[in-house]
């Protein structure tokens, strides 16, 4: 069973940074892609990154230029840097990690992240 373990979640201002991580239980390049979601309170989750198993990256337009996704493989790892955020950005981030064969997705906990001055 494939665990995903979130962190670096929290308050912060308007305008400031957090980096997301998310530690995986096995190699992420057994996975087609992993990617991060965002769930705004009463909304359903959308993908805001992802990266593929060869390394190339997506970023939604609504947060393009102020997100980023990257991973260390040697620690299994994906990260979401979150730059100049906005309340908007307040809400739950998942990771997830996705296989191919067979088509199966995992989810994380989920981490907390609220943008409020």
């Amino acid at each position: 069973q494939v665990q995903l373990v979130e962190s670096g979640g929290g308050l912060v201002q308007p305008g400031g940074s957090l980096r997301l991580s998310c530690a995986a239980s096995r190699s992420i390049f057994s996975f087609y892609h992993m990617g991060w979601y965002h769930q705004a309170p009463g909304n359903e989750r959308e993908l805001v990154a992802a990266i593929s198993n060869d390394g190339t990256t997506n970023i939604a337009n609504s947060v393009k230029g102020r997100f980023t996704i990257s991973r260390d493989t040697a620690k299994n790892t994906v990260y979401l840097q979150m730059n100049n955020l906005k309340p908007e950005d307040t809400g739950v981030y998942y990771c997830n990690a996705r296989t191919v064969i067979p088509r199966k997705d995992y989810w994380g906990q989920g981490t907390q992240v609220t943008v409020s001055s």
